[in-house]
């Protein structure tokens, strides 16, 4: 050895010694830390799923993870950003579709290592994309003022149209107004109302906004 080398590593020796100390020291303790095992609750995001295609609503939104690593990479807030990632894209037609949870599907920090998925597998339904026009249905609430009637209630559009999982989309046959408050009415009115149907999984492809054109007349003597 140099006498020039020696003397580089010679200078500041104590100082030099104690860094490879402490640099020895935190490895053990790392390398000594005991492992844990963690149950958490992990939210599954599905990707990639077909044009025209939609999951049924009981997809489950998350599943239960068993993770093995150091304890403080367990913790609550070190796991708050895992999540499982399914990739959809080989799905391309309706029906039951089986998806087997690995490794790979989740996203987990340096340390932490994937055991088991509960459940393991993920079983989903998925339906076509359907769409249809179905005829809006006023609904009135109250009685007009004696002497008065309702000839006719004209919804403008008295058409709307609606998409969503093809079952639920077939199984629905009008969509309904608000009610219409007409206990005042004693003369023809136009009102502006919603339109609703009763399945939360099914839309409306514009908004659902109504016109009522409430003609009203008055009861002549004689006449019921």
């Amino acid at each position: 050895m140099s006498a020039k080398l020696w003397r580089g590593l010679a200078h500041n020796w104590s100082w030099k010694l104690g860094a490879l100390a402490v640099a020895i020291l935190v490895w053990l303790i790392l390398a000594g830390a005991p492992e844990a095992v963690a149950l958490q609750s992990v939210p599954i995001l599905y990707q990639n799923l077909h044009n025209g295609l939609i999951l049924a609503a009981d997809a489950p939104g998350s599943l239960r993870a068993e993770l093995r690593g150091p304890a403080r990479n367990l913790t609550e807030s070190a796991l708050s950003s895992v999540f499982v990632r399914l990739d959809l894209s080989s799905v391309d037609r309706p029906g039951e579709q089986t998806l087997t949870i690995s490794s790979a599907e989740f996203n987990l920090p340096h340390g932490v290592a994937f055991l088991r998925a509960i459940p393991s597998q993920v079983r989903l339904q998925i339906f076509r994309i359907a769409s249809k026009e179905v005829p809006v249905r006023v609904r009135l609430d109250g009685a007009l003022p004696p002497g008065y009637r309702i000839v006719q209630a004209q919804p403008l559009p008295d058409r709307v149209r609606i998409s969503g999982p093809e079952p639920r989309v077939q199984s629905i046959v009008t969509a309904n107004t608000d009610f219409i408050d007409v206990r005042n009415l004693t003369q023809t009115t136009e009102v502006q109302t919603n339109a609703f149907v009763d399945d939360a999984r099914v839309q409306f492809e514009s908004a659902p906004v109504v016109k009522v054109r409430l003609i009203v007349e008055k009861i002549q003597d004689g006449r019921e």
